[in-house]
């Protein structure tokens, strides 16, 4: 069941050197409990969908909703079931960690017991309660990002948007990050992240969509992009150069495509459905010695 739901959604910007498309006709499908993974570079309109989907901003055209909440009808009942954590850490620098999360939750009309003790939870949570008492201005980066994701969990949302979560951080921040959003999946929450990361967008998500130019121009799991995108293949380096034919020969009963022969003659390659298995078949067959790898790509 899709908890997340998008069809055709499309914003025009004006600039000074004209009118920009940030969506162009944009289709979104997100799964109850899941992660969905927006991957794509800079201005291919990853956080223009993350704006439309979390009330932020209207499109110009189509429709989005979120647990059959119509997102444009009724954008109070949205934000009621989503958490947000944007590009930058949204907290008050003056502020303890502590401080910004209970605020946040008198903002939400929680009351101040239950405030407070959902920002000692939080706390607890991100493993911030060494610095739960320090203003948030001495924070280092990756710290400011889990009192900014925190923040975004004071409501223990149904649906969770991160804009590019772990952009700048360092290895073992990113890392830390990436354990809790695993975290929250695994307890219901569905997640929908941007990344410009494929190795984060491959860690995390369960289904990716690839966005460029406002428009989500592939889609499927890790695997099943990958395999678009590229293949196995074996590549023979020769010994002898008069070996080439009978190589070549071997190397057509197991390849997917005609060999390519390089100019020297002494390096054919062939693309291969499964690359160590054809590489076995390849050397079962080999009479003469030669040197062989798998590449992918």
């Amino acid at each position: 069941m899709a908890i997340i739901e998008a069809r055709g959604l499309t914003k025009r910007y004006r600039s000074k050197s004209g009118p920009v498309k940030a969506l162009d006709g944009l289709d979104l499908s997100v799964p109850q409990g899941t992660v969905k993974a927006l991957l794509g570079p800079n201005g291919a309109g990853k956080t223009t969908t993350v704006k439309v989907l979390t009330t932020l901003t209207r499109p110009d055209e189509g429709s989005a909703s979120i647990a059959g909440i119509d997102v444009l009808a009724d954008p109070k009942a949205t934000r009621r079931i989503i958490g947000v954590s944007g590009q930058y850490a949204a907290v008050d620098e003056n502020l303890t960690g502590f401080e910004n999360l209970d605020m946040i939750g008198r903002l939400y009309h929680l009351g101040r017991i239950e405030s407070q003790r959902r920002a000692h939870e939080l706390i607890d949570m991100f493993d911030l309660t060494a610095a739960g008492d320090r203003p948030v201005k001495g924070f280092s980066g990756g710290m400011r990002r889990r009192i900014d994701l925190a923040g975004a969990l004071v409501t223990d949302p149904e649906v969770l948007f991160l804009d590019e979560p772990t952009t700048g951080l360092d290895p073992r921040s990113r890392l830390s990050l990436w354990a809790i959003i695993t975290d929250l999946v695994a307890n219901g929450t569905t997640v929908l992240l941007t990344t410009q990361y494929l190795e984060e967008a491959d860690q995390l998500a369960d289904d990716i969509s690839v966005i460029d130019d406002g428009r989500v121009i592939a889609e499927g799991t890790s695997d099943q992009l990958k395999q678009q995108v590229g293949g196995h293949r074996v590549v023979v380096s020769l010994i002898e150069a008069d070996d080439r034919e009978a190589a070549a020969r071997i190397l057509l009963r197991h390849g997917d495509s005609e060999p390519v022969v390089s100019s020297d003659g002494r390096t054919i390659d062939v693309g291969v459905t499964d690359g160590p298995l054809a590489l076995q078949g390849c050397s079962a067959n080999s009479e003469r010695p030669t040197s062989s790898s798998t590449t992918q790509g």
